[in-house]
């Protein structure tokens, strides 16, 4: 079989065929286990819809804010840069658009009012993460450099002729305005666009280092032995704000591996140092089986339970806006 995204040296996280997570848990389901959930999927049920208020950002921003468009989806604005995280504006995150977990929130920003974005940081390639229908119209839009991990930018060029990459292992850094740079760190997660590519591309989170400040963006993971976010915070120092993930945890014996759930959140916030988090991946696309309100209430319980501010971690709901 041969890798259809990268061909590379083995390394500490690639064994000539696929990516791995080095000493954590598998995150590889068997058709059995994938089975056995849904046979006995105790889903919870959620509403079609919920309101949302779009917000209109400006167009430019000296310091450091963070606007949740929705998902994994923010607008980062630091020190005049605009980049957006895993830019999701599709209904449907699928490989075809008539079916598949369909949109319960509206974007907390509309496509057209967002400002110029300069950069995109696509954390991997699944569904809810890399929408080509939305990236396409930024290309089309914008021309943004677009970072991510290894052999996703084979996946870029198929659909979106002329599109700007900057693509790299973990630990890779790119800089991508004046006095700005972006570091792709680990997660422990996996990756796939269909049956047969199975973490055949890499993912990762990232760390983006501006003259405003510094975030921390997750993209998808589990927290594992909790290593890569230590060293993240060992490696890169501390940061001003993290986007962390909260949702799509239960159940745990399939998820836990790939997916945090909130006290797992907390934990990673303290790992890597941030004086601040935002909760993100929750309540925009019913992806597992928690109920859609569970993710905000079991982070204050967290917060609480490690004695933390809950103003250190707020919920990311649509339209939200963080500064730090």
């Amino acid at each position: 079989m041969r890798n259809p995204y990268w061909q590379g040296p083995v390394s500490s996280n690639f064994d000539g065929l696929r990516f791995f997570n080095p000493d954590e848990p598998e995150t590889d389901r068997s058709l059995r286990q994938v089975l056995r959930w849904q046979w006995d999927r105790k889903a919870a049920k959620w509403p079609k819809r919920v309101p949302v208020t779009p917000v209109m950002p400006a167009r430019s921003f000296p310091g450091l804010r963070v606007t949740v468009v929705g998902h994994v989806t923010t607008l980062v604005q630091a020190a005049g840069l605009n980049v957006l995280t895993d830019p999701v504006w599709s209904d449907r995150v699928s490989p075809v658009r008539f079916a598949g977990p369909k949109r319960v929130t509206a974007p907390g920003i509309r496509f057209h009012d967002l400002p110029k974005i300069d950069a995109v940081l696509l954390s991997h390639n699944h569904y809810d993460h890399l929408d080509v229908a939305t990236l396409k119209r930024l290309h089309q839009r914008d021309a943004p450099l677009m970072v991510t991990p290894l052999g996703n930018d084979t996946i870029l060029r198929r659909h979106i002729p002329g599109v700007r990459t900057a693509v790299g292992d973990w630990w890779s850094r790119f800089g991508i305005g004046p006095d700005a740079e972006v570091h792709i760190v680990p997660a422990n997660h996996w990756s796939s666009r269909s049956l047969r590519d199975r973490r055949m591309a890499l993912w990762g989170g990232f760390v983006l280092r501006t003259p405003a400040g510094s975030v921390y963006f997750a993209g998808d993971t589990g927290y594992g032995s909790g290593a890569a976010f230590r060293a993240i915070g060992e490696r890169l120092g501390g940061c001003d704000l993290a986007l962390i993930p909260i949702g799509a945890y239960d159940p745990r014996w399939f998820m836990s591996a790939q997916h945090c759930d909130p006290d797992e959140a907390v934990r990673i916030m303290m790992d890597v140092g941030a004086r601040k988090a935002v909760g993100i991946h929750w309540g925009t696309f019913a992806l597992t089986d928690e109920p859609r309100d569970e993710p905000p209430q079991r982070l204050r319980a967290a917060l609480a339970a490690h004695g933390i501010d809950p103003a250190r971690f707020e919920v990311g709901h649509p339209g939200t806006a963080v500064d730090a």
